[in-house]
């Protein structure tokens, strides 16, 4: 299974040609994506018409969703929030090391297109569905 980001299905749905597209495509004709709750949320808050959010709910129906943030992933995050700014590096967005930390405590790689996860694979070990 994979967790693919946000960045990666804003690019899926855009129809980008991308590394990551295709591997997602391939991945959700294996039947091994999984999406979290916040990419959920930030994918659904995006849409401008109602139309557009039931597409994307339709889209999703079928998929897996996972919590991706509670009270054993929380401090957790919040460590390596604290850990990546002890490094020299100030994240963009907590929700990002909220998923990074997930995908690290359930082994599960992260597929995305975002610089801010280059960071996370080499200060906490995030391994990418890129490279596996």
């Amino acid at each position: 299974m994979i967790l693919a980001d946000t960045s990666v299905w804003i690019d899926f749905f855009a129809g980008r040609q991308t590394t990551q597209v295709d591997l997602l495509k391939q991945a959700l004709v294996a039947g091994q994506v999984l999406i979290g709750d916040l990419i959920l949320v930030e994918l659904l808050q995006g849409p401008r018409h109602q139309r557009d959010v039931m597409r994307l709910e339709r889209a999703f129906a079928g998929l897996p969703v996972e919590p991706l943030c509670g009270s054993v992933i929380a401090p957790i995050a919040a460590a390596n929030y604290r850990r990546l700014r002890r490094s020299g590096v100030t994240p963009r967005g907590t929700v990002d090391v909220i998923i990074a930390t997930w995908c690290i405590q359930c082994a599960v790689p992260l597929l995305h297109n975002d610089r801010d996860y280059l960071v996370m694979e080499k200060e906490l070990g995030l391994a990418s569905a890129s490279s596996v």
